[in-house]
C-alpha cells in the first residue's frame, strides 16, 4: 500500500467549539474507519489539517471536507507520496491554540496563498514534537 500525504487550509464557517467538537468527532469516526491519520491546527480564522493514509483514502476524505459547509476557501497545501506517516498513532491530534503559526494579520495578509508546503509541513513537524493535543 502506498501512503500519501495531504494537508489543506480552509476558513472556518462560523467557529466556535460545538463546530470543532463535531469536526473531530466525525473527523476521528472517520479516519478510524478509512485508516487515515492526522491533525489538525485551528483557531477562529484557520484550519490546517494533515491527512496521511491510502491515497483513495486521503483523496476520498479531502472530498468530504470539501462539501462541508463547516470550511470555506479551502486550498490544497501538500499531496504527495510519503514512506511512513507522521502521526500513525493519531486518528485526529488536535492543537486548539496554534499561537505560533501565522499571526491573524498575516493571514488576513495573504500568508496562507503565499505559503510553500515546507512552511505547512514544519507547523505539523513542530506539532508532532512538542506532543500537543488530545489522546489518540
Amino acid at each position: 500500500m502506498t501512503l500519501f500525504r495531504a494537508v489543506y487550509s480552509s476558513r472556518p464557517f462560523g467557529f466556535d467549539s460545538a463546530i470543532l467538537s463535531g469536526i473531530l468527532v466525525d473527523a476521528r469516526r472517520c479516519n478510524d474507519r478509512d485508516g487515515v491519520s492526522g491533525a489538525l491546527i485551528c483557531r477562529a480564522d484557520i484550519y490546517l489539517q494533515w491527512l496521511e493514509g491510502p491515497e483513495d483514502k486521503v483523496r476520498d476524505t479531502l472530498a468530504r471536507i470539501g462539501r462541508d459547509d463547516r470550511h470555506v476557501e479551502m486550498m490544497l497545501q501538500v499531496a504527495e507520496p510519503v514512506a511512513e506517516r507522521v502521526f500513525g498513532d493519531w486518528a485526529m491530534l488536535h492543537d486548539p491554540a496554534a499561537t505560533w503559526i501565522w499571526s491573524r494579520e498575516e493571514i488576513a495578509g495573504g500568508a496562507v496563498e503565499r505559503s510553500t508546503p515546507e512552511e505547512v509541513i514544519g507547523f505539523f513537524l513542530r506539532l508532532r514534537d512538542q506532543g500537543n493535543g488530545a489522546a489518540p
